[in-house]
């Protein structure tokens, strides 16, 4: 595989974005960071099952449900109780 080598800026939260092209390339969406020697980071592809194949579905993430908040437990129960009701 060709070494790939270029500036990736962080945003305020710290996070990067991993070019689409590197994505595909190494065929997942998962990746393990770890700390080296100095301040160097291994960004390392990881394969996992997709939650399509393992039969779990994603029905609440914060980030992208509630702008990174959580909701309170008897909010998140009547929502799932509505979804269970629908798929009678």
């Amino acid at each position: 595989m060709k070494t790939i080598e270029k500036i990736q800026y962080m945003t305020e939260k710290g996070q990067i974005t991993l070019p689409v092209a590197w994505r595909r390339q190494v065929g997942t969406g998962a990746v393990v960071v770890r700390t080296g020697k100095g301040n160097m980071l291994e960004i390392s592809p990881v394969r996992t099952e997709k939650d399509s194949e393992s039969g779990w579905v994603s029905i609440f993430n914060a980030e992208r449900d509630n702008s990174g908040k959580g909701v309170p437990l008897d909010d998140f129960l009547k929502v799932l109780a509505k979804i269970k009701k629908g798929k009678k």
